[in-house]
């Protein structure tokens, strides 16, 4: 008799189709869940493979549409960078999948949902939380925590023994020697050879960037139109092309990025549950977006107000970062970001260039640029005297304290 219904987040891949062959054989009715988010992937292969495997039901979702709507959209607006150099692609990604695994799930009348995420990294955390947040009464099985599990598959080869047992198709050239996550946004590597912080990456193992050596020699020159702090149209001023669908946007960037070497970074950062790990990541048209957004947005963005918004794009990313975006913080700070963003329009423009992003100028309707007023040539609407006050209330403070505790005299 069934023990019921689960929903598996399933690649494809060994670990995942080792997983459905494990829950049918621990008494589950499987559906498999693949989720397109812009990775390079076989998915009709992957459909066959899961039929073979015995899955109850396969749903392969095409996510990429709302991917970048609903999650890198909101993640432009809050510039979002984790520890100042990650842009989560992985983070933001997750949200997304588990969503529509806890649709599946509750559609399909299922109990139970899974995942092959490994018990030390974070995406076991954003799958989870996403999926209690939205199904508060699933059960969520996570082989990789459970003993039985991660004691009889120690390593690759008990997996690829396993898979000769029960006749699970395996990958006939040998996997690469790390881990990798792809997406539209990026694609993830750690682990394996990558874990000696000081190990430099093998030159063939980017595969969404060109080396910025060996770029073109001639830059692309774009133009991005933002309005609500999201881009709305690209033209590319070398060749005429011009795009203005959310994905087709986003994937143009990608193109050029990935084209010019633009968006590597290889960083050491703070996982979650509590451990450092070393990740190398191509992120080109995220890279680029983040650059113009910086520029449209300190253009026409009160000072103050983009003060306590760079503040809130930090909350924002470590929420993300740790699997929070449904939480009500998480609701509250998209929706302040969302607010900072009604003025930020306009257009900009950039180059494209051997790793690089160069702003070139920019032009806004919402401007808060006054060019009479800061012009070094016209007076305009400023008297000058008025900074001899100012400067002097503001050494109020500093002339009392080194008055008071004697900190003028100290060497500096």
């Amino acid at each position: 008799m069934s023990k019921g219904t689960v929903v598996l987040a399933y690649s494809g891949g060994l670990d995942t189709s080792c997983i459905l062959v494990w829950l049918k054989e621990q008494g589950y009715d499987v559906i498999t869940y693949l989720a397109n988010i812009g990775q390079d992937e076989d998915f009709e292969a992957a459909r066959k493979k899961a039929e073979s495997l015995g899955a109850k039901k396969i749903f392969i979702e095409d996510l990429r549409k709302e991917f970048v709507e609903d999650f890198i959209w909101p993640s432009v607006q809050a510039n979002a960078v984790y520890e100042d150099r990650y842009l989560m692609g992985t983070a933001i990604a997750r949200p997304c999948i588990a969503r529509r695994q806890v649709e599946i799930a509750r559609k399909e009348g299922a109990q139970f949902v899974s995942h092959g995420a490994t018990g030390k990294g974070n995406d076991q955390i954003r799958f989870e939380l996403t999926c209690y947040a939205l199904y508060p009464e699933v059960k969520i099985i996570a082989p990789w925590r459970i003993p039985e599990f991660y004691n009889r598959f120690r390593g690759r080869k008990d997996l690829m023994e396993y898979a000769q047992k029960f006749g699970i198709p395996v990958p006939v050239t040998p996997k690469a020697p790390w881990s990798m996550d792809a997406n539209l946004m990026h694609i993830s590597y750690e682990s394996g050879i990558l874990e000696n912080p000081k190990s430099q990456a093998p030159p063939d193992l980017y595969l969404m960037t060109k080396n910025p050596a060996d770029s073109p020699n001639d830059p692309d020159v774009l133009e991005m139109e933002f309005r609500n702090g999201v881009p709305i149209k690209v033209t590319n001023e070398t060749n005429g092309i011009s795009k203005n669908a959310p994905l087709e946007i986003f994937s143009y960037l990608n193109e050029i990025g990935g084209k010019h070497g633009v968006g590597r970074i290889d960083i050491v950062e703070n996982r979650f549950i509590g451990m450092k790990s070393r990740g190398i990541y191509e992120t080109p048209g995220g890279t680029i977006l983040l650059k113009a957004h910086l520029d449209i947005e300190t253009f026409t963005m009160d000072k103050e107000v983009r003060r306590i918004k760079q503040g809130l794009g930090i909350k924002f990313s470590e929420l993300v970062y740790n699997g929070f975006w449904y939480s009500p913080e998480c609701d509250f700070v998209r929706h302040c970001i969302a607010k900072s963003q009604e003025n930020v329009e306009g257009k900009v423009q950039l180059s494209v260039f051997k790793g690089q992003v160069y702003i070139l100028g920019r032009e806004s309707p919402k401007s808060l640029y006054n060019e009479e007023l800061v012009s070094m040539d016209v007076q305009g609407d400023y008297d000058p005297c008025d900074a001899s006050g100012f400067i002097r209330i503001n050494a109020v403070r500093l002339r009392e304290h080194h008055r008071l505790q004697g900190f003028s005299g100290k060497k500096q």
